[in-house]
């Protein structure tokens, strides 16, 4: 993914909805897509988004061929700050007054517990959508998407660490690394919402196939060891207020290791969006779903592990989603 749209012929209107305490993704990604106010944008109470957004040059800040034209927030009171910031026209009601007005659905809220309600409405409508990471978080939900996309509904869901540049440095030093034996990867905030930031980091480097989950937990974490059907052992740390240590990866090989770290979220988030924008444009997934369903599964299992305090096979809860 080189950051840019196959395309830019035909705009592409997008609905931009949901926000919840902790995620302030509406300022942000609009912002991406729009261009933005910085003296709007300024006031955004996420003070890390005023402050990435502003290290790139403002007229660079935008994704031809797209726009949110239409925004709704859980606080009605929210969305015309958003919407501001943002350079977005309308601000509406309910969710559902986007339908018939749009081409397309951003979810951008990060609870896995609560997105098929908030995306069932858009789905009956035919309309694709994004949704925020973790795209589900239980069984009965994961199984509820499941049976969207097979019934032909376009969903995508991604970590923006999937599009990180340094993440996938790790790419041109496979041959200096030999054969992975163990990865680490860190995220701040808790398991269920942020895990899937560490999981999504380093799974490009592996490709489908962990095998097992077990969870080590005290009073703020969460540590999770993961095994793979490459032999890599994952180590994934959530560690509740270690927001200083976001984004660090460790990978070691039988030939050498290397410290990959996080430095700048936004070219992470608009390759994420880039990526959803080509997938409307050109209707090719950017990954498969069922990649993206073992993930959450990797994610179910863990907090299963942490439940029952044993080891979990991601074949028990994929079982159960299929």
């Amino acid at each position: 993914m080189n950051g840019e749209p196959t395309t830019t012929q035909g705009e592409l209107r997008l609905a931009m909805l949901g926000m919840i305490e902790g995620n302030g993704h509406p300022y942000s990604w609009s912002g991406i897509i729009n261009g933005y106010d910085p003296a709007e944008m300024a006031k955004c109470p996420y003070a890390a988004i005023p402050q990435y957004m502003g290290r790139q040059p403002l007229d660079s800040v935008r994704i031809p061929g797209a726009r949110v034209t239409h925004i709704w927030t859980d606080n009605p009171a929210e969305a015309p700050l958003v919407a501001r910031a943002s350079l977005i026209e309308h601000v509406v009601a309910k969710p559902e007054d986007v339908i018939g007005h749009v081409d397309a659905v951003v979810i951008a809220t990060d609870d896995g517990d609560d997105h098929v309600r908030r995306a069932k409405p858009f789905i009956e409508a035919g309309l694709p959508i994004f949704v925020d990471k973790p795209l589900a978080t239980n069984v009965p939900d994961l199984k509820q998407f499941v049976a969207w996309h097979r019934a032909g509904a376009t969903i995508l869901s991604t970590s923006g660490m999937r599009y990180a540049p340094e993440m996938r440095q790790a790419e041109a030093h496979r041959q200096e690394l030999g054969d992975l034996r163990w990865i680490t990867s860190f995220t701040c905030k808790t398991w269920e919402r942020y895990g899937i930031h560490a999981l999504e980091a380093v799974s490009p480097l592996l490709g489908p196939g962990f095998i097992s989950a077990q969870t080590m937990h005290q009073d703020g974490s969460d540590v999770v060891h993961l095994t793979h059907r490459s032999g890599t052992q994952v180590t994934l740390g959530a560690i509740h207020d270690a927001y200083g240590s976001f984004g660090a990866v460790h990978l070691y090989g039988t030939k050498g290791q290397l410290p990959l770290r996080l430095t700048d979220t936004y070219p992470a988030f608009r390759g994420q969006l880039v990526a959803f924008i080509d997938m409307l444009r050109t209707g090719q997934r950017p990954l498969p779903m069922e990649e993206t369903i073992e993930l959450m599964a990797v994610l179910i299992a863990g907090i299963r592990s942490r439940k029952e305090g044993r080891m979990v096979l991601i074949n028990e809860v994929l079982a159960e989603v299929r």
